[in-house]
C-alpha cells in the first residue's frame, strides 16, 4: 500500500501511513476481506497514541457483479471538484486495468455512498447478507467492545452469560479479525487483554467450549497418525485408527489428514473386514463404508474445485503482458494448489520445447520464491522453538539482541495469534506464548540495561 502523509484526526498532527483507497477485485482477489474486516487504513499516532481507521476516499469493484462504488468521507470537507478528481483518477486506473471487451456500462455509472457503513452493506447485499444479518453482526461487535471495556472478570461473566445467544461462529470470526487488527497495529496492551478474554470465552461458552473440543480431537487425531507413522504408516493402522474413531470430528480430521492413503486397496480392507463381521458389527462398518465415501468424494471436490481455480489464476499471469506484475498482484492467491499448477506447467512445457511458455513460468516461479523467502524475523524464531530449555534460549537472545525490534515483537506477535486462532496445534501455541513473554522480559531487561 502506499505511504501518504495526513492528519491524526485527534491532535490533527502529521503522521505517515499506508493507505488504500482502491479496491479492485480484478487485480487484487482479496481486496474485499481486506476491505470488510476493516484492517486497512488503521493507524497508531505517534504523538497522541490515537488507533483507528484514517479517513480516505476509497473506491470499489466486482466485475463478476458489476459493483462500482464510490465513499468520499464528509469529514474531509473537500470540494466537489476535488472529490471528482480523486474518484476519476481511482476508476481509471479500474478502467485501465480491463480488457477493452470488459468495459461495460456500469463502469460510468459509479454508485456513490454517503457512509462507509453504507457502502459496506451494498457489498455484503451483492452476497446476498440481509440488513437483519448485518444489524445481528453489528451486535456481536457492540458485545465484543462491551467485553473489551469491561476490566472486571466477574462482570465479563456476567455479560457472557446474558447474551450467550450472540457468541457463535460469527462472533468468534469477528474476534479473530479483531484480534489480528490489533497484533498488526503492534497494540500489546489490547492483545494482551484479548488473549485472556479468547481463554475465557473458550471456557465459559457453549461454543467456545465445542470449538476448543474439536481443536482437541483434531489434535489427537494429527498425534495419532504421527504415532502409528513412526513404525510406518500401513492401511491397515489407518483403518484401526478409523474404525475406532470416537466421534464424527475425529473421524473427518483423519480423512482429511491421511486421504491419499484412502485409496481403492483401503476400501479393499475395509470390505473383507465387512465381509468377515456379523449382526450390527457389520452393519455398522457398512455405514461407515458409506459415510468414508461420502467424506472422501467431497475432499476430491474441493481439491478438485481449488486446482481447477488455480490453473486459470496462472493463465491469467502467463497471457498478462507484465508477467512480474501480474504475479505481484496474484501473491496473496498463491498457495500449494497454484504451485502445483505451476510445476506442472513447467514440465509439460520442458518436454514440449515450448521456451517461451518455459521462460514465463520460470520468471513467475522466481518471483514468488524471491518474495517468499522466510524475513530474518521468523528464522530466528524457528531458532528459538528449537531450542530445549529456557536457559538455551536466553543464550540465544543475548547473541541475538540487536534483531530484538519493535518489527520482530509484532510479528512474534502475529505468528502466535494465528496459531491460536487456527486451534490445531496447541503445544505450539503455547511455546509460543512462553517465548513471547521470555522476550518480553528480556526486553525490559534490556532497556534498563540500556539506561
Amino acid at each position: 500500500m502506499p505511504r501518504k502523509t495526513m492528519n491524526c484526526p485527534n491532535c490533527r498532527q502529521a503522521i505517515v501511513a499506508d493507505i488504500k483507497q482502491l479496491f479492485d477485485l480484478n487485480v487484487d482477489p482479496v481486496a474485499k476481506q481486506q476491505l470488510l474486516s476493516g484492517t486497512v487504513n488503521f493507524t497508531q499516532c505517534p504523538h497522541c497514541g490515537y488507533q483507528g481507521m484514517l479517513a480516505t476516499p476509497i473506491v470499489y469493484h466486482d466485475p463478476e457483479k458489476e459493483l462500482l462504488l464510490s465513499f468520499v468521507p464528509n469529514e474531509l470537507g473537500l470540494p466537489h471538484e476535488e472529490q471528482e478528481r480523486i474518484l476519476g483518477s481511482l476508476i481509471k486506473d479500474v478502467v485501465n486495468n480491463l480488457p477493452q471487451e470488459q468495459r461495460k456500462g456500469y463502469l460510468f455509472r459509479p454508485q456513490t455512498h454517503l457512509t462507509l457503513q453504507g457502502l459496506v452493506e451494498r457489498i455484503l447485499e451483492s452476497d446476498g447478507i440481509t440488513r437483519e444479518m448485518i444489524e445481528a453482526q453489528q451486535k456481536r461487535l457492540n458485545l465484543l467492545q462491551r467485553l473489551m471495556n469491561t476490566l472486571d472478570q466477574k462482570a465479563r461473566s456476567e455479560i457472557v452469560e446474558q447474551e450467550s445467544d450472540l457468541i457463535d461462529a460469527d462472533f468468534f470470526q469477528l474476534f479473530s479479525r479483531y484480534m489480528q487488527a490489533a497484533v498488526m497495529s503492534g497494540d500489546e496492551t489490547n492483545v494482551s487483554r484479548l488473549e485472556t478474554l479468547q481463554t475465557e470465552l473458550l471456557e465459559m461458552t457453549e461454543y467456545g467450549r465445542e470449538f476448543k473440543a474439536q481443536a482437541e480431537e483434531i489434535q489427537t487425531a494429527i498425534e495419532s497418525l504421527q504415532e502409528i507413522g513412526k513404525s510406518g504408516l500401513t492401511r491397515e493402522k489407518l483403518l484401526k485408527l478409523v474404525i475406532e474413531a470416537p466421534n464424527e470430528t475425529r473421524l473427518s480430521a483423519l480423512v482429511s489428514l491421511a486421504r491419499p492413503a484412502m485409496d481403492y486397496s483401503f476400501f479393499q480392507l475395509l470390505s473383507d473386514r465387512i465381509d468377515r463381521a456379523r449382526d450390527h458389527g457389520r452393519q455398522r462398518l457398512i455405514e461407515l463404508r458409506e459415510h468414508l465415501l461420502e467424506l472422501t468424494t467431497k475432499i476430491d471436490e474441493h481439491i478438485e474445485a481449488r486446482a481447477g481455480a488455480s490453473r486459470k489464476l496462472l493463465e491469467k499471469i502467463i497471457q498478462s503482458k507484465d508477467t512480474r506484475q501480474a504475479t505481484l498482484q496474484v501473491l496473496p492467491s498463491v498457495d500449494e494448489f497454484f504451485m502445483q499448477a505451476l510445476h506442472s506447467g513447467i514440465e509439460t512445457a520442458r518436454k514440449k520445447g515450448d521456451l517461451e511458455q518455459l521462460g514465463k513460468l520460470q520468471e513467475i516461479l522466481d518471483l514468488i520464491q524471491e518474495v517468499s523467502a522466510p524475513p530474518p524475523e521468523i528464522a530466528l524464531i524457528e531458532k528459538l522453538l528449537e531450542a530445549e530449555t529456557e536457559k538455551e534460549r536466553q543464550e540465544i537472545l543475548e547473541e541475538h539482541h540487536q534483531e530484538i525490534t519493535p518489527e520482530f515483537l509484532q510479528t512474534l506477535s502475529a505468528l502466535t495469534s494465528e496459531v491460536q486462532q487456527s486451534g490445531g496445534n496447541l503445544d505450539l501455541a503455547e511455546r509460543l506464548q512462553d517465548l513471547h513473554k521470555q522476550i518480553m522480559r528480556f526486553s525490559v531487561i534490556v532497556d534498563i540495561r540500556g539506561k
